[in-house]
């Protein structure tokens, strides 16, 4: 793969995105068999999702007699942070902390995931301030 460079892509493409991460590589039948079961899309949906992802770089098509496969061209995970990274840039820093506080509570986490959590907010409580400023407006408080 190559090195991960921003790709913006709507939420119809992150779940052809899933798809693709999850088998590695796909035919345009085997994703439109998925997206008719998980969500009811049509096959010509699947296969302009699949168009745009191509030219936006995300997937790259490959010829195999009549079918084409396909196969991510980004990964997975830095793909995730990124998409994280831009919504988180766009609260307010006083409440991103509530959110991810939020988040737990609505995320079923593995025992693993927990601990590694655990882990990163004891390394960081150490250093953490006792408040975070707001970064809304300059020079004003939310």
């Amino acid at each position: 793969m190559e090195a991960q460079t921003k790709i913006e892509i709507s939420d119809a493409e992150w779940e052809v995105m899933r798809v693709a991460w999850t088998l590695g590589n796909v035919t345009s039948s085997q994703v439109a068999e998925i997206m008719a079961d998980k969500m009811g899309w049509k096959t010509a949906t699947v296969k302009t999702l699949l168009g745009r992802l191509v030219k936006k770089g995300a997937l790259r098509a490959e010829k195999n007699g009549r079918a084409f496969n396909y196969y991510p061209m980004v990964e997975e995970q830095p793909s995730m942070d990124e998409a994280v990274d831009t919504l988180f840039g766009h609260l307010c820093q006083m409440r991103v902390g509530q959110t991810l506080v939020d988040l737990v509570n609505q995320t079923e986490l593995s025992q693993t995931d927990i601990a590694a959590l655990q882990a990163v907010l004891a390394e960081k409580a150490k250093d953490a301030p006792e408040m975070v400023d707001c970064d809304c407006v300059p020079g004003t408080r939310c």
